[in-house]
């Protein structure tokens, strides 16, 4: 017989419930408004790290389940929405694993008028009142890409070749022999395997100003990218921007990321027009961040599976 219980006990459904009411009130108390868009798109995630589930429709068009509600959220802050949040299921294939699983729930939020920094000081106090007192959490740390390259990995960014990264990967016994000549996976690799497991524990820790090349859809100033990404006791949480406007460039980026899908025999993603459409009419100055919901109440649980956080994850549907 199947069993059909729950993944999660009811007492952590519970909490998870209490943290959702927590977060809303932290919303509405700074006139940050709730919103709720399509989980179905015409586009897809061109990201070649990305993978969005395909839905056949009756008339044969291709539907794509949103990765995240990033594009039609960026289309209500061009339509003069002001700052505004979503908390959501998304949808990623192939993910399965500890701290994976196919369906998850994102807090995603947008502040005009903010850039990376002043939204990190924020996303840092709403996890530290979700935490509350479950959870003791020191001083918040902070290092740019660079600074946390060279001390935690010992390598000087801006003279680090691929030479260099390779080397460095020998020295913690680390064999990617497919990676090749690309900077950026090399990187990717030190940064997964070296630097994050030696951050840090017991407090907040913000990576920030990452490579120009892995931009995404961050502005670039001053040769690097103005974006950030979150970590608690090495564990990844939030991914954050100071979100591109440039209508132009965001169509160049969707096309190069395309070009690698098709150099690794992915499919090529539709391109979300309407968004383009929407940073031609004129995105406002703003910053924007996607939390894992799901992988902070593990955090605040002391949970390692994220199957126990889940009212029912991918193996029980």
């Amino acid at each position: 017989m199947s069993d059909w219980r729950p993944s999660a006990s009811l007492d952590t459904l519970r909490l998870r419930a209490r943290l959702l009411a927590q977060t809303r009130a932290f919303f509405h108390a700074r006139d940050v408004w709730e919103v709720d868009t399509p989980a179905l798109s015409q586009a897809a995630a061109p990201d070649p790290h990305i993978h969005s589930f395909a839905v056949c429709a009756a008339d044969k068009t291709p539907r794509y389940l949103h990765t995240s509600p990033e594009f039609p959220m960026k289309r209500l802050l061009a339509a003069g929405s002001g700052s505004i949040y979503q908390i959501c299921k998304v949808f990623r294939e192939g993910e399965a694993g500890r701290r994976h699983n196919p369906e998850f729930t994102l807090l995603e939020w947008y502040r005009t008028g903010f850039d990376h920094h002043a939204l990190m000081k924020e996303l840092d106090l709403l996890v530290r009142e979700l935490v509350g007192g479950r959870l003791l959490l020191q001083a918040s740390q902070f290092f740019s890409y660079a600074e946390a390259l060279q001390r935690f990995a010992d390598l000087d960014l801006q003279k680090a070749d691929v030479e260099a990264l390779q080397a460095c990967a020998r020295r913690h016994r680390l064999d990617a022999p497919t990676l090749g000549d690309d900077r950026d996976a090399w990187l990717d690799l030190l940064m997964s395997h070296v630097v994050e497991p030696a951050l840090p524990r017991d407090c907040p820790v913000f990576i920030y100003d990452y490579p120009a090349s892995q931009a995404a859809l961050a502005r670039i100033r001053d040769g690097v990218a103005e974006r950030f990404e979150l970590y608690i006791n090495g564990m990844e949480l939030a991914n954050g921007f100071h979100e591109l406007a440039d209508a132009e460039e965001q169509r160049q980026r969707f096309e190069a990321e395309n070009r690698q899908r098709q150099q690794q025999g992915l499919p090529v993603a539709p391109i979300d027009t309407h968004l383009l459409a929407a940073l031609a009419q004129g995105l406002p100055d703003c910053a924007g961040v996607a939390l894992g919901f799901d992988r902070l109440l593990m955090l605040i649980t002391g949970q390692t599976e994220i199957g126990s956080v889940l009212s029912f994850d991918s193996e029980c549907t």
